[in-house]
Parts: structure tokens; C-alpha cells; sequence
């Protein structure tokens, strides 16, 4: 097939990788140029969590509707159409005027951004076989650590000599010119112009096959109440309600964080903090890579994703101190090694639905899971401005160590065996 750069499946990847990032932008604004706008509309951390809730609430309901929505249009056309309503969301933050307003263009950009990882999921499942989808996922989850990277340095700059008003709007700008590179570019591979044979024959010869009559058209509530029957589907619901409100707590609350706390001006936020999302993009390419390796080694998907998925749950436990240790730099460097250690796991939990599904479903086995993790992460960050007012942030800091341990069990527990559902007895949860 050649080298990697000239395979179609890597492009897509690539593809992903910059939406992702794109949209990791779109929601980090509000996180860098949130003292500011606390000071000019008066916001407590209270208020900012609730518009932090407002964002991630919405976000499991779009999850929710667009796998099946994404499952239904077309990967190629429903994330176009996503990403065209996500830009406009986040240009729309630019007229807010107060906390309803921030409160109601959140909601918005949870909304329409809940399409990206089931379409993105699903984009995997078709054009991915089982070995490579952590390495891809891992690009795609690194999209998150690139947006999270660059977020700080240029919306910093254009905070600092343009207003935060600007900041919001650049970034939309890039959403909707990705539009037209995806739907000029994205094609199913049974379908692709220009993909080889023997390329095309690897992403399709990996699939989970449909069991049943591949041509019914269920409804969602339908899709819905059929996969609630497995108890793997609970598994990936439970375990992503639980543990996702992990890596959202530092990519909203972390900036703010080193400014109330540590001092740093809006400038040193926007160079110091890219550091920890860094090594979230390192932790992504590592654990996709090492999952790759270890199947390719001889492991068994089984094994190679829960070892990743453990690996990366007990990283975490480093967060635990962060709010406590005296120099800056080291709580820096521990919440770098924490969000590194989330994104090691995800790039072997965010498959699952992939490795268990069939490729026409897995947007919407996808939406549900990221549905009750959008969920979870709301009622986090709400709880988590209420401890931090309340408390400060250690407690914070030591629940959020915790939580993917719990999220490494539940998927232990109940995911018993990683393989096709359709090679599985049915077992109703």
C-alpha cells in the first residue's frame, strides 16, 4: 500500500484530528478569557460553573441525538452540517452580554460539537481495521490536546491586542473553511475514487458485522432500546458518565486556576498553560501507539485495551497533590502528567464501541455513552465551582484523581470480554 502519508485512511485521520482541534479551540476560549469576562459581567465561580454546565449539558444531548442523526445522514454530511452550526455558536459569544448570554451560546456550541466524536468514531469504524483504531483514535483525541495547545498562545494574543470579543470569532472562521476540505475529501472507502484495492479491502474486510437484517432502518428510540439491552452498552455508559469530567475539569477550570491561584497574568496563562495539553497530545500517540503495538504483538484486543485503559487510570492518581505542592512549576508538571495519563487511556477506551458494535451503529452506541459523559462532566463542573467557593480546590483535585480508577473498574466489570457483539450471547444488563 506505500508509506503511511499515502494511504487514504491516515488522511482521514488527519481530517479528524484538525476538526478536533478546531473545536477544542472554539470551547477553550471561554476558559482563557474567563477572568476577564468574570470581572466586566461580575460572574462568580458559581455562575461560571453553571455555564460551564449549560455547555457540557448541552453537549450530552447533542451527543445523544447526533449519533443517531450521524448514523442516519452519513459521516461526510452530518459533520459537515456540525460543524458549520458549531462555528456560528462560537461567533455568537462575541455579542454576549451577561450570564444568560454566555449561558445560551454554551448551550449552542454543546449542542452542535456533540456530533464530532460519534461522527468521528464512526469515521474510524468504517475505514479502520481493529489493530490501527487506537492509533486513530489517538489522533483524534490528540485533535483535543492540539486545540488545547494552541488555544492558549493565540488567544492569548488576541485577547491581549484585539479584545475578547475577537477571540471567539477566529476560530469559528476555521470551522467553517475545514468544511469545505472534509466534504471535498471524505468518501466511504466501499466508495472512494481514488482508494486502492488493497487498502479498500482492509478497512472493509474489518468491520463488526451487522447480525440481523442490515438493511432495517431502525428509528433512535428504537436503536436505542435495542443496545440498552447489553450490559457492554452499560458498561461504556456508566464508565464515561463516571470518569469523563476528569479531563474537563482541567481544560476549563486549569487556566483559571493558575491565574486565581498561582498568580499568572493572562499572558503567562497563555504560553505556561499550553505545557499540560502538550503532554495530553503525547499521552494520545502514546496510547494509541502501544495499544497498536501490543496487538500487533500477539495481545488480544480484550487485553491490550483494559491494560491501556488501567495504565492510564492510575496515572491519574498524580493530580492528587497538585493544589498543595508549593512551586508552581511542579503542580504544573503533575497536572501535565495527570491529563497525559487520561488521554493514555482514552485513546484505548474511545474504541470500545468500535470493537463491540457494528460500523453502522457505532455513532449511536457512541452518542449514548458520550451523552452520559457529557452529562457527568456537567453535574462535575457545577459541583466542582461550588467545592472551589466553598473550599478551595484540593478537594476537587483529589476527587478528579480518583475518578477514572472507578472508570477503569466499571469497564473491567462490566465489559467482561472486548469482542463483536454479534459473536456475544445476548445478555440483557
Amino acid at each position: 500500500m506505500g508509506p503511511w502519508w499515502r494511504q487514504k485512511r491516515w488522511g482521514i485521520g488527519l481530517l479528524l484530528l484538525l476538526v478536533t482541534a478546531v473545536g477544542s479551540v472554539d470551547r477553550q476560549v471561554m476558559s482563557i478569557a474567563a477572568a476577564g469576562i468574570k470581572a466586566d459581567f461580575h460572574l462568580t465561580n458559581t455562575q461560571y460553573g453553571a455555564i460551564a454546565f449549560a455547555f457540557f449539558a448541552a453537549y450530552g444531548a447533542g451527543q445523544l441525538l447526533a449519533g443517531a442523526v450521524v448514523d442516519r445522514l452519513g459521516t461526510r454530511r452530518a459533520l459537515s452540517l456540525a460543524v458549520i452550526w458549531w462555528s456560528i455558536a462560537a461567533i455568537l459569544h462575541a455579542l454576549a452580554r451577561g450570564f444568560w448570554g454566555f449561558f445560551g451560546a454554551r448551550a449552542l456550541l454543546g449542542l452542535m460539537e456533540g456530533a464530532n466524536y460519534p461522527a468521528a468514531m464512526k469515521a474510524i469504524a468504517e475505514w479502520f481495521p481493529r489493530a490501527e483504531r487506537s492509533m486513530a483514535t489517538g489522533l483524534v483525541t490528540a485533535g483535543t490536546g492540539l486545540g488545547l495547545i494552541l488555544a492558549p498562545p493565540v488567544v492569548g494574543v488576541l485577547i491581549f491586542y484585539f479584545g475578547w470579543q475577537t477571540a471567539f470569532v477566529v476560530p469559528g472562521v476555521a470551522g467553517i473553511l475545514w468544511v469545505w476540505w472534509w466534504h471535498r475529501h471524505y468518501h466511504l472507502p466501499e466508495a472512494h475514487p481514488t482508494i486502492s484495492e488493497e487498502e479498500r479491502a482492509l478497512a472493509l474486510n474489518d468491520r463488526v458485522p451487522v447480525v440481523g437484517d442490515s438493511d432495517v432502518r431502525r428509528s433512535a428510540w428504537h436503536a436505542w432500546v435495542h443496545y440498552l439491552r447489553y450490559r457492554e452498552t452499560w458498561g461504556l455508559v456508566l464508565a464515561r458518565f463516571v470518569g469523563d469530567g476528569a479531563f474537563y475539569f482541567f481544560s476549563i477550570w486549569l487556566p483559571l486556576y493558575m491565574q486565581s491561584e498561582r498568580g499568572f497574568s493572562v499572558l503567562n496563562v497563555a504560553w505556561l498553560v499550553a505545557i499540560p495539553f502538550v503532554f495530553a497530545d503525547l499521552g494520545s500517540l502514546a496510547g494509541g501507539w502501544a495499544g497498536q503495538r501490543l496487538i500487533r504483538r500477539g495481545w488480544s484486543v480484550d487485553r491490550s485495551r483494559k491494560s491501556m485503559i488501567w495504565a492510564g487510570a492510575l496515572g491519574v492518581l498524580v493530580a492528587w497533590p497538585v493544589s498543595v505542592v508549593a512551586d508552581w512549576w511542579l503542580a504544573l508538571l503533575l497536572a501535565s502528567l495527570a491529563i497525559a495519563s487520561i488521554q493514555v487511556k482514552s485513546a484505548s477506551l474511545f474504541p470500545l464501541a468500535a470493537d463491540l458494535f457494528p460500523a453502522r451503529d457505532v455513532a449511536t452506541v457512541w452518542g449514548m455513552s458520550g451523552a452520559a459523559g457529557a452529562g457527568g462532566a456537567a453535574l462535575f463542573q457545577w459541583g466542582f465551582g461550588w467545592l472551589i467557593d466553598a473550599y478551595g480546590y484540593h478537594p476537587v483535585f483529589v476527587i478528579v484523581s480518583l475518578l477514572c480508577i472507578v472508570q477503569a473498574a466499571l469497564i473491567s466489570i462490566l465489559i467482561p470480554r472486548v469482542a463483536p457483539i454479534g459473536a456475544l450471547a445476548a445478555r440483557p444488563a
